[in-house]
């Protein structure tokens, strides 16, 4: 069984199911405030970039795209917590 985490796609896979079942979690028990959506968005936040690293395989890829898909995440992560903080006044 441990040898079907050796490949890193089974492993970032792991990791996706994990992190959907703890954000899965937090909105059941009725997680709410500051504290609760900032980590669901560093939740989403790591499993975009697990998809862009190990699905899109891109950790083995030129230095420009890997740059370009992780710069895109992390505008897009920015401009949703900027959102979310402007909503709070």
């Amino acid at each position: 069984m441990s040898a079907l985490f050796l490949n890193p796609a089974h492993r970032a896979w792991l990791i996706l199911m994990i992190a959907t079942g703890v954000t899965w979690w937090l909105g059941e028990v009725g997680a709410a405030g500051t504290t609760a959506i900032v980590a669901l968005l560093a939740i989403a936040f790591a499993k975009g970039r697990l998809v862009i690293l190990d699905f899109m395989e891109l950790r083995g890829a030129p230095l420009m795209w890997r740059l370009l898909l992780e710069g895109w995440l992390v505008v897009v992560s920015s401009l949703i917590l900027l959102a979310y903080w402007i909503s709070l006044k």
